[in-house]
């Protein structure tokens, strides 16, 4: 009787520990959509801003985006988890590292003007989820 109380209430301290863990939430920078996401938003955005020839479809990225905080909201993150993090200084930092680290996996100097405005018309043809953000002027 002894061995069966503590081990009753260990099994009880167990199971409620769970669901704590269970409901522990990944940073909302690592759920791979909502960072994707965001960073085609801001690729796409600093394409808008250094290509001459490409402009913002800014209906369709502010429904996207729109979109992404649906999304981040039904995984559970709250409003203000949510703004803390598109607000936060080391998120961007971080966003941009990321953005640069993607145009140069696709062979994309961030720094040669022409490179980086050829790769936007190259989005916009293939359809990607950054050239649907853009068209050419």
């Amino acid at each position: 009787m002894r061995f069966v109380k503590p081990l009753a209430l260990a099994t009880l301290v167990g199971l409620t520990a769970m669901p704590a863990a269970a409901t522990a939430k990944t940073p909302l920078g690592e759920v791979k959509e909502i960072h994707d996401g965001l960073m085609a938003v801001g690729i796409a955005d600093q394409l808008r801003k250094d290509c001459d020839n490409l402009s913002a479809r800014i209906l369709t990225a502010y429904g996207y985006i729109n979109s992404l905080k649906s999304r981040a909201s039904e995984l559970g993150y709250s409003d203000q988890e949510i703004e803390d993090f598109v607000t936060s200084k080391d998120e961007k930092r971080q966003m941009r590292a990321d953005g640069e680290a993607y145009l140069r996996a696709r062979g994309v100097d961030p720094e040669d003007s022409a490179a980086f405005c050829a790769f936007g018309v190259s989005e916009i043809g293939a359809g990607t989820a950054i050239g649907k953000l853009l068209r050419e002027n």
